[in-house]
């Protein structure tokens, strides 16, 4: 009787593990369809004006909050088995693909540039990171981290996520007759770093860690800079930023 009971234990407890499981999968799933939802309402309401751009930047702001904050688990999931090695060996900011581009520093500098020039900032390294994050994707498979799964997933997120911001800023800047009348220039920043993060553990370990370090910069920026023009279409003062 207590080995039967016993085994249905097992049992419930493997059913358990399954519908987890499933829960996580549909979390996951809801996440896709919001960021198609976002979409399809942003396509709609940026085409008929139906909604203020202070709303349209203030969803925007949203999702470029959540890239960082999803570029920082990844740092700190990384950040758990780094090889001490790897912090010595592991290139400077400034050897970033993005780093010839002339961004403000602070949120101060951000604050006296125009509306159509940090917008043009925003997709510029959106843009940018398009071939980076398809690197990682593919790297990932490889590498020898025991949160590979975890990581493998947040980074598809994070691919999801670049997209689908990336395309509503497009759209958003051909709504915006000011931003139109400015001509927005997109900088073109080519990654050169090939698709190749290296053969050893170290070597995987620390491009891995330094790319997405990049990213997560970056990523930053542009979160601050959708802040503050969500801030100046709200016509808040200057210190409310």
């Amino acid at each position: 009787m207590e080995s039967t009971r016993r085994k249905r234990k097992k049992q419930r407890g493997g059913e358990d593990t399954k519908a987890d499981q499933e829960k996580k999968r549909e979390m996951a799933q809801r996440k896709i369809n919001g960021n198609k939802l976002f979409m399809t309402v942003l396509y709609a309401v940026a085409a008929c004006g139906a909604v203020p751009i202070s709303d349209l930047l203030d969803r925007a702001s949203q999702r470029s909050d959540t890239l960082h904050s999803l570029s920082t688990m990844l740092t700190q999931d990384l950040d758990s088995h780094f090889p001490p090695i790897g912090r010595m060996i592991m290139p400077r900011p400034s050897m970033c693909h993005t780093s010839s581009l002339q961004t403000p520093n602070d949120k101060e500098q951000a604050l006296q540039v125009s509306e159509s020039d940090l917008m043009s900032l925003a997709r510029s390294l959106l843009q940018a990171w398009s071939d980076p994050l398809e690197v990682l994707s593919t790297s990932v498979k490889t590498l020898p981290h025991p949160a590979q799964n975890s990581i493998s997933n947040k980074i598809k997120e994070l691919q999801e996520h670049s997209k689908s911001l990336g395309d509503g800023l497009n759209i958003l800047s051909g709504k915006v007759r000011k931003w139109v009348r400015q001509a927005q220039t997109i900088s073109s920043l080519p990654y050169s770093g090939g698709n190749d993060i290296g053969q050893d553990r170290i070597s995987k370990l620390t491009n891995f860690h330094f790319l997405l370090s990049c990213f997560r910069r970056d990523s930053h920026k542009i979160d601050s800079f959708l802040k503050v023009l969500r801030c100046r279409a709200a016509k808040l003062q200057p210190e409310m930023c």
